[in-house]
């Protein structure tokens, strides 16, 4: 059995769920029966079909409503591993840190290739970095105080999974310098990430350790999984760019959340309207069980 998620971004209306039921016969998906509406928001629709074909027509719907379409069992997940950059926080750190050395849009520039797909990850990392030599490390700070924001429904959603006893972990291409104070504000059990190279307080343009990039977010998943005797269906994968696909795909439900299309067609579920909260809905999680951010 599957269960159809509608998650609308203010009010679910009676059309969106008629809608919904037309577009799941026309999947030939045999609906067996739908729950009360959730906080005037959410409706689950329990149905038998191809998950594949249903989605497909679902998201045809429009009208300011999410989608996600997942096995009835397995739905309420005890692992919670997230990118960090535009998913958790607002920004792209490396274009907000690059506009205190006067090259934002040159930099913006090759983090949206990155994201896209077009370019190596690693490469366009290092060359990035590379620009930042000389950057006095007070700058970092400086960005995290005035330009870092959390994204909306982060803290609920992390704390929220973390008391119910899931493990939460923050996986970055971008730096520890943020990572950190990041994963502690939104409530995250641990972080990984890159280590950007100082010396005499200034950045040297260099990288320290292990690259964080797709294949290392991925070993991040099993590790934990494993450590914790998880089977990947019990994990939640959430990012939005290339470099988040290997994680989103191999976790056992992947989302892409506001992301670039080649994320977005990899996940098992792509968020456009919702903030992060949706996350909680789409495991059965309704508000009065959240925990305040």
């Amino acid at each position: 059995m599957f269960i159809a998620t509608l998650i609308a971004k203010e009010s679910l209306k009676e059309r969106d769920i008629q809608s919904a039921i037309a577009h799941l016969n026309a999947a030939e998906a045999a609906i067996l029966r739908q729950s009360e509406t959730i906080d005037g928001r959410v409706l689950d629709i329990y149905f038998e079909g191809d998950p594949i074909s249903a989605r497909a027509h679902l998201e045809t719907i429009g009208n300011d409503v999410d989608i996600a379409v997942q096995p009835e069992a397995n739905r309420r997940k005890n692992l919670l591993i997230s990118d960090m950059d535009s998913t958790m926080i607002t920004v792209e750190c490396i274009d907000e840190l690059a506009d205190y050395a006067g090259i934002k849009s040159q930099i913006a520039e090759i983090t949206e290739r990155a994201m896209q797909g077009e370019l190596d990850f690693e490469e366009a990392l290092r060359g990035r970095v590379a620009l930042l030599k000389g950057l006095d490390t007070a700058a970092i700070q400086q960005c995290l105080d005035e330009r870092v924001r959390i994204m909306p429904g982060a803290e609920i959603l992390v704390r929220t999974m973390a008391k119910r006893g899931a493990m939460t972990i923050l996986v970055s291409g971008g730096f520890t310098k943020f990572a950190k104070p990041v994963a502690q504000a939104i409530g995250f059990e641990s972080f990984c990430a890159n280590i950007l190279e100082e010396e005499g307080g200034c950045l040297t343009g260099g990288l320290d350790g292990q690259i964080v990039d797709s294949t290392r977010k991925v070993e991040v998943l099993q590790s934990a999984a494993e450590a914790a005797n998880l089977p990947l269906a019990q994990c939640i994968a959430v990012g939005d760019g290339a470099n988040d696909i290997p994680m989103l795909e191999r976790a056992g439900l992947g989302i892409a959340y506001h992301a670039k299309p080649k994320a977005a067609q990899a996940a098992d579920v792509a968020i456009k309207y919702n903030d992060l909260t949706s996350l909680l809905y789409i495991q059965g999680i309704a508000a009065d069980e959240w925990v305040a951010g």
